[in-house]
């Protein structure tokens, strides 16, 4: 299984941040909300024993009297010792209305908070002078309170529903320009060998043929070359069969192929290996992503100069460089060059490295990289392959 870059790893985490910090201000509200129930609770307890202390003194001092007038925003229902609602507060409730109601409230306080005992005995007393329960509800900002976390959870829901909509629509947006990427470069591999082929009949019918055996030799390397073409476009999108395969063969062919058609200006300079180098790959795709490689060294350079290809081998995989003396890729470029669609190219598709990346790194396990780049002085690719042993 291919590893993940650095790149990709810091991408696929943007989902555990996101949980993250939703999870650290779901916690953060839970300790605000407990922090404010509790406060509230204790300013219930100081005003039952405000009350407490208004029974035992006749004349209560101005601190329980203020504190008895501060009753705050919360709810509250006071009952004796048999239930019976003697006193209420912040309810809008009045005796006009069904005593039902008020019971009603006092059932859902009983569900939202411990009533607090005011009990009152004098010494040698038996029956107490105050045996009453203060049941309260929740303040209304502590309410609101509550339904802030799906407040945000719905935000956060509706945030990655639009997240979802402006993915989904650039990916669409990619997938028709990788399409019409695609079309342009199947145009592109049909039309050099088509064009070869129209070249000797050409010649065929205005009678300068030297020789009656030399173009249908050639024409079936183009018949051949089309074959090959049909081949890679219907490996693309399935796994392709990886068997063993000498690369530097391959490498031989490839550059053979490409030298016949390309522009006399450019030199193309080969170190290859004396003995067979072995790999398990496929063939077709592999001698695609030379073909872009070099085709693209050859853009580089705009038609003229020299391109060298040579392969380092070692005990456990290979190297394979391909360097151009072109413009080479400026440091605002050189993350952008292999996203499908990306080219500086007028006439470029952007769709050559970005094949080339794929076939290497996911049917292959290897990686293909921008080894050095200097601009104005060139550019190196390398692509990196196990080897069989």
């Amino acid at each position: 299984m291919r590893r993940l870059s650095f790149v990709e790893r810091i991408k696929n985490s943007w989902l555990y941040v996101v949980f993250l910090i939703v999870a650290l201000i779901l916690w953060n509200t839970y300790l605000l909300f407990d922090r404010l129930k509790t406060e509230e609770r204790k300013k219930m307890e100081l005003w039952a024993m405000a009350q407490k202390e208004s029974v035992q003194n006749q004349a209560p001092n101005n601190l329980t009297l203020e504190v008895l007038l501060q009753t705050g925003t919360n709810p509250m229902i006071q009952v004796n010792a048999t239930g019976k609602i003697i006193g209420h507060k912040n309810i809008s409730w009045s005796a006009t209305q069904d005593s039902a109601l008020l019971y009603q409230q006092l059932d859902r306080f009983r569900g939202q908070n411990q009533p607090i005992a005011i009990f009152y005995k004098e010494a040698g007393s038996e029956n107490p002078l105050v045996d009453q329960k203060l049941y309260y509800g929740d303040s209304p900002m502590l309410r609101k309170l509550q339904y802030y976390p799906l407040a945000l959870l719905l935000i956060i829901f509706l945030f990655g529903l639009v997240l979802y909509y402006v993915l989904k629509t650039l990916r669409v947006s990619e997938q028709n320009r990788l399409w019409a990427a695609m079309a342009k470069e199947t145009a592109h591999q049909i039309g050099t060998p088509l064009s070869s082929m129209l070249g000797w009949i050409a010649l065929g019918k205005e009678g300068q043929l030297v020789s009656q055996t030399e173009p249908f030799s050639e024409m079936e390397k183009d018949v051949n070359r089309l074959q090959l073409i049909t081949e890679r476009f219907s490996k693309i999108g399935s796994l392709p069969t990886l068997q063993p395969l000498d690369i530097n063969k391959l490498l031989k062919e490839t550059v053979i192929y490409l030298e016949n058609r390309t522009a006399s200006q450019v030199t193309i300079k080969t170190r290859y290996k004396t003995d067979p180098v072995i790999i398990a790959g496929n063939a077709a795709l592999l001698s695609w992503t030379l073909e872009n490689l070099i085709k693209n060294g050859i853009d580089a350079m705009k038609g003229a100069g020299e391109l060298q290809i040579w392969l380092e081998v070692l005990p456990k995989k290979i190297y394979l460089f391909v360097q151009d003396q072109g413009l080479g890729v400026a440091r605002v470029h050189r993350k952008k060059i292999f996203n499908p669609g990306y080219s500086t190219k007028k006439r470029g598709w952007g769709l050559g490295l970005s094949l080339a990346k794929r076939i290497i790194e996911n049917y292959h396990q290897g990686r293909l990289e921008l080894h050095q780049t200097e601009v104005g002085k060139g550019t190196t690719f390398r692509i990196t392959l196990a080897r069989s042993m």
